[in-house]
């Protein structure tokens, strides 16, 4: 899954889009993330390998944890 945003000129709104990846409104979620923090000129990816355990909606916890970290650390 993985939002986008980058500025468009300081004329323009910023360009952003999204893609699920499979992951029912993660990317959505990934995107508000960058909104909310404003941030520009910035591509968020996260991945998932499924081995096998089904985490159910625990799922969109980790996702989050993993987002908030990305945006921390860089």
């Amino acid at each position: 899954m993985l939002a986008w945003r980058f500025s468009a000129g300081s004329t323009s709104a910023a360009k952003e889009g999204h893609d699920d990846g499979g992951e029912a409104a993660a990317g959505r979620k990934l995107l508000r993330l960058l909104e909310i923090v404003e941030a520009e000129d910035v591509l968020l990816v996260v991945t998932r390998w499924h081995g096998g355990v089904q985490l159910g909606p625990d799922r969109f916890r980790l996702i989050t944890a993993v987002r908030r970290l990305s945006l921390i650390c860089g």
